[in-house]
């Protein structure tokens, strides 16, 4: 579709460093077009007006900027915000805004599906396809920015936190990830703060202990069961990286994070399934020796899936034995579920070839440049 030319979008930092100076450019130009690109959102090199003619027009003809293409907007009466977004391949990813009243929250994603297929994500039951490019995930901050309007021209920042937590396992997609995390973090680009980027993860024990070595945003467990017979069920990668071993590696990562200074807890709340009082005992125990924040999640329903939501009864004496173990917990609201986009709801489209794939061998999962 574009020949040989370079998508901009699909550079880190480094990347355009090692650009420009190819193209025998001082290093400050690497500077200068990630701003036009992070801060501004422009997608065309007239707009770069502090970058001189002759160099515009020599990116004109080796560089392009080039992001997923918008196919539907919805938006939830509840004011969530959910695109689909249309790949050069064909296949399509989701992302989703979430406005609250002190934050704006945007959640992307990092593959097309999702390999890990726990049994109550309507993402990991479409199978998975392929893991996204950096141009691909940055792309999704990059058109939501654009859609509010740059903070730089606006004077607001719409959106105040990224959340890894769309398609997919971001951690077996953990260059792109690392370095779209990068580009959010980076002063010339989104300076967000290292708080405000949350990578919720299944447990992919090698590459979280990995991620210390380039980042330490703030951390979510997708955990959703207290034991591994019932993760094994709920969560199957579990089977490789069992709760014990998970759960050290999570310390590890905590004890030298200057930014995750909590593990957030993700439980899905499935009527008979994992939502007993033993159940909330159980985690208490295994947590009590870390620092976290326990978020209850409503199950979301979605075609083919017999699981039901706990009802609020049971979902307030699980958070009561919680609280009573001196845990810190809230209910997330459900956001979104009028247009699908509520936690465990996005699909993007997978083809068919994709979905003969749905049963996976966890055992042999590997992950992106790590094992």
């Amino acid at each position: 579709m574009n020949g040989e030319k370079t998508n901009l979008l699909n550079l880190s930092l480094d990347g355009l460093k090692d650009y420009f100076a190819d193209l025998g450019e001082k290093p400050f130009r690497a500077t200068q077009v990630l701003k036009w690109l992070h801060q501004y959102g422009v997608d065309d090199f007239d707009s770069m007006t502090n970058i001189s003619k002759s160099l515009r027009g020599k990116l004109k003809d080796i560089a392009i900027i080039h992001g997923p293409e918008v196919v539907t907007q919805q938006i939830s009466d509840d004011g969530t915000i959910k695109w689909a977004l249309k790949l050069d391949s064909g296949q399509a990813i989701e992302t989703v805004f979430i406005p609250e009243k002190n934050r704006g929250t945007l959640c992307v994603s990092s593959q097309v599906g999702c390999v890990v297929d726990c049994s109550f994500c309507s993402t990991g039951s479409q199978g998975f396809n392929r893991n996204l490019e950096l141009s691909e995930i940055i792309g999704q901050v990059w058109h939501a920015m654009r859609y509010f309007g740059s903070a730089k021209v606006t004077g607001n920042r719409t959106i105040s936190n990224v959340v890894f937590m769309g398609m997919g396992e971001p951690l077996l997609n953990f260059d792109p990830v690392v370095d779209a995390m990068n580009l959010l973090l980076e002063d010339n680009a989104y300076g967000l703060s290292k708080r405000r980027v949350t990578l919720s993860t299944s447990g992919i024990v090698p590459a979280l202990d990995k991620l210390l070595e380039v980042t330490d945003v703030a951390l979510a467990l997708s955990l959703h069961a207290p034991n591994d017979k019932l993760r094994d069920e709920l969560v199957p990668i579990n089977k490789k990286y069992p709760i014990d071993v998970l759960l050290k590696s999570v310390k590890r990562y905590l004890d030298n994070s200057a930014a995750a200074r909590k593990l957030t807890v993700e439980y899905v709340m499935i009527d008979g399934l994992n939502d007993s009082i033993d159940h909330a005992c159980e985690l208490a125990k295994i947590l009590r020796n870390i620092p976290n924040k326990i978020n209850l999640i409503p199950y979301n329903p979605f075609p083919g899936n017999s699981y039901r939501s706990s009802s609020q009864k049971t979902l307030k004496a699980f958070e009561q034995i919680l609280v009573s173990n001196g845990m810190i917990v809230t209910t997330r609201k459900t956001r979104g579920d009028d247009i699908d986009a509520a936690c465990g709801q996005l699909v993007g489209k997978v083809n068919d070839r994709t979905r003969r794939m749905e049963r996976i061998d966890h055992k042999a999962i590997k992950v992106n440049n790590i094992v």
